[in-house]
């Protein structure tokens, strides 16, 4: 069995604890929201075939949300199917630099929706730019825009 840090060396270079900002944007450009992000991706060394990503959001009014994911190979895609999300992720591999991954979910309960997502790893690994577009019913209706940074490469213990 080959475990996900082979098949999948970009994604392999995501594991750690990141920290940075959601923003989201409506259509004509104001920020409808914003929170703080921490998140610990990891590849469990007792699954390897499992990526595991558990998302913790922090807004300024002391409001908080915990939101786990964990996803499964399937060929060349990561496949999402929880309570919240239903959808895949890649490296893409028109990248000749290994730096970009594309996501495409929908929301359980909300099929109208569906998101693409654009996730670029710096060269040194200890940052990230991700990009979220919501379409519903084919048409734009906002975008979130993440910024984060890698904190720590060991995920073990959190």
């Amino acid at each position: 069995m080959i475990s996900l840090r082979d098949s999948f060396p970009l994604l392999a270079r995501h594991e750690g604890i990141w920290e940075g900002w959601y923003r989201y944007i409506d259509v004509d450009g104001n920020q409808i929201d914003a929170h703080r992000s921490r998140l610990i991706c990891r590849i469990p060394d007792d699954t390897p075939n499992i990526y595991h990503q558990t998302n913790h959001y922090t807004w300024e009014d002391g409001r908080t949300d915990i939101r786990d994911f964990k996803g499964h190979a399937e060929g060349v895609r990561l496949i999402f199917n929880n309570d919240i999300i239903k959808g895949w992720s890649a490296e893409e591999p028109l990248d000749e630099h290994r730096r970009t991954m594309m996501l495409h979910w929908t929301r359980v309960g909300e099929p109208e929706i569906y998101l693409y997502e654009m996730i670029q790893l710096s060269d040194c690994g200890n940052f990230r730019t991700r990009v979220w577009q919501w379409l519903k019913n084919g048409k734009t209706v906002q975008r979130t825009l993440i910024d984060e940074e890698r904190i720590s490469h060991e995920w073990r213990g959190e």
